[in-house]
């Protein structure tokens, strides 16, 4: 087996893609297969590199230091000036000045302002090191002290910046942002050698991520308003005439929203979805590296749990247990449920507070109590090996939703005295029903996801996984209850062809993305065309990311229609779902073009040249 030479935790200097400038970064770890080191920039840019491309920061300094003494002045005055000394000194001086520069800039686009250390090293920003190297062929060439040795060096850095600074257009993005501000060189102090070691030594700080939501205002009025207009549709659904023109229908007396038996159930359901997924049955999966390199372990069993779910379900049916409770004690299911959230997101944000800085996300920690508490600081928070986000986003309130939809079939047969539910109620059920188990079935696939890779775990998906998602997401199912719809064959036909569209594209292109993102090398996607970026990974340009940048929402979108229909057109508020789904795609993509510009740089503006819709082809 092949020796290591670096170590996980090591602090040397990484060359930069592209380029022949080295920049102090940490080590992450090595894979053996690849023989590749994992090192992370001050920045929080993560690359692969070979080691070739590595080097240890103790062969710069002492450089840096053996430079330092060759310029001292009382060296220059203790020899001659004859002229072919002077023009050796004077080009070494260059070529040093020059390399110096180089090998000791800071990260590149740092999203931070870096205050500079005490230190041997000299360390300058990609534009000033232009003005220096400009600086110093102008004053090298008036005095005629280089040689052409000196020239060439100052030639190709000059060439360098013009090339990366002309329209921003290759696939690097080196250039300087605003918010690095104007780093000056520090005064070397060769009297603090340990200060010095230690400060190298030092981790850099997590970097920040900017506020989403509407920030620390918008988070006020999310937790505001996200479970009152939970009630709103639960209570307007209720109504004969549930038309969104009305006024709000009159709150019920408090104690209707409390129901002991009703919060028992819910605890019940969270405890044995908690019990399925704790049990060594499954694949373990792998999530995506984590910023320390690591990658944590997932139970994916989750098609296994929803199939134990139906089966404990139908038996309890046979047995006659009447689930249209569920119909009956929706407003008291829904508030017990709220409880449990609440209670959940207490405890996260509590626990974040202890975490390790490597273990929170970029997002959620801004310092302000309230919008940390709504977005989630912590990254992937476990209590030993049970992940909570993971339980949480697919296990109590992805299978309820399936439950509840199953339900409201049962409910809609007991009122209208029905042999069997309406075709309208089947179409939704089989629909929805397809989706998550489509999305259990694919469960390794939500591991690359936005809400498992960057969101913090907080009260917005804890609220999100275990109230949103069961009692808004069956909003279709609840209104149909009492509001039957009477569909046609054809009309059948047309929506079940339009939903497997949806489906097709939906999957097909997340499975494509998944596949890319776990192994870009993999053979069977060598056909697809791709745009590589500074931080050693390439944006797909082929295949279904070629023909806009989220072909998974644009099925989605198709799906949430086909979701709907079955209700007809007599009210808004089965349409809630499309509404809905529609503003959060778009916030999302929103988010993500804003992450990646700041990430990727110029290869994301070349990118969106290449793939110019984003959603729906030739319309968005």
């Amino acid at each position: 087996m092949p020796t290591v030479k670096y170590q996980k935790g090591d602090t040397v200097m990484g060359r930069w893609p592209g380029s022949s400038l080295y920049y102090q970064v940490k080590v992450l770890g090595f894979d053996s297969k690849s023989q590749l080191y994992t090192v992370i920039y001050k920045d929080g840019t993560e690359l692969e590199l070979k080691e070739q491309d590595i080097k240890s920061v103790s062969g710069f300094q002492t450089r840096s230091r053996s430079r330092s003494r060759s310029r001292s002045p009382g060296r220059r005055r203790s020899r001659s000036r004859s002229p072919a000394r002077t023009t050796r000194r004077s080009s070494a001086r260059t070529a040093a000045a020059v390399a110096a520069t180089a090998i000791t800039e800071s990260t590149p686009s740092s999203r931070r302002d870096i205050r500079l250390k005490d230190t041997v090293e000299v360390r300058l920003s990609p534009m000033e090191q232009t003005k220096a190297a400009e600086n110093s062929s102008n004053n090298k060439h008036e005095k005629k002290e280089e040689n052409n040795t000196a020239s060439k060096v100052i030639e190709k850095s000059e060439a360098k910046v013009e090339a990366e600074s002309e329209k921003n257009q290759g696939p690097y993005n080196l250039r300087r942002r605003k918010a690095d501000g104007d780093a000056k060189p520090a005064e070397a102090k060769p009297d603090q050698p340990e200060k010095k070691a230690k400060e190298a030594a030092a981790p850099s700080t997590i970097p920040s991520a900017p506020l989403d939501f509407g920030g620390k205002i918008g988070a006020y009025f999310w937790l505001l308003f996200l479970p009152a207009w939970v009630l709103f549709v639960i209570l307007q659904g209720n109504l004969a005439d549930p038309s969104l023109i009305n006024a709000p229908p009159p709150l019920p007396p408090l104690d209707t929203f409390w129901d002991a038996q009703a919060l028992g159930f819910v605890i019940l359901w969270i405890l044995f979805q908690a019990l399925l997924y704790i049990l060594p049955v499954g694949k373990l999966s792998d999530g995506m590296p984590l910023r320390s390199g690591m990658r944590l372990k997932y139970r994916t069993n989750g098609f296994f749990a929803i199939v134990v779910s139906a089966i404990v379900v139908a038996v309890a049916v046979h047995q006659g247990a009447d689930l249209t409770y569920i119909h009956s004690h929706f407003l008291q299911l829904a508030t017990a449920t709220f409880i449990i959230s609440v209670l959940l997101s207490i405890y996260l944000y509590v626990r974040s507070r202890y975490a390790a800085s490597e273990e929170l996300a970029l997002g959620g920690n801004s310092g302000n109590v309230v919008y940390d508490f709504f977005k989630g600081r912590e990254l992937n928070p476990r209590i030993k090996n049970f992940d909570l986000k993971f339980f949480c986003e697919m296990r109590p309130g992805l299978i309820g939703w399936c439950l509840i939809n199953f339900a409201m079939a049962l409910a809609e047969m007991k009122k209208h005295n029905l042999d069997a539910p309406s075709y309208a109620m089947i179409l939704v059920n089989l629909f929805q029903l397809l989706y998550v188990v489509d999305g259990l079935w694919n469960e390794e696939a939500i591991l690359t996801t936005m809400d498992l890779m960057h969101d913090g775990f907080g009260f917005m998906l804890a609220f999100g996984d275990l109230v949103w998602v069961p009692f808004t997401y069956t909003l279709q199912a609840y209104y149909l209850v009492l509001h039957p719809n009477a569909l046609s064959l054809p009309a059948v036909t047309a929506i079940i062809t339009l939903k497997l569209i949806g489906f097709y594209i939906f999957r097909k292109s997340n499975s494509e993305k998944n596949a890319f993102r776990r192994n870009p090398s993999d053979p069977k996607l060598s056909h697809l065309k791709t745009i590589p970026t500074a931080t050693g990974k390439s944006l797909l340009v082929s295949g279904w990311w070629g023909v806009v940048r989220h072909p998974n929402y644009l099925g989605d979108l198709i799906m949430a229609l086909a979701w709907s229909l079955p209700c007809g057109f007599s009210h808004l508020l089965p349409w809630y779902y499309m509404i809905y789904f529609i503003i959060l795609l778009v916030h999302r993509d929103s988010r993500d073009m804003s992450d990646c510009r700041r990430k990727y740089g110029s290869a994301w503006d070349e990118y969106c040249r290449t793939v110019r819709y984003r959603i729906i082809p030739r319309v968005y």
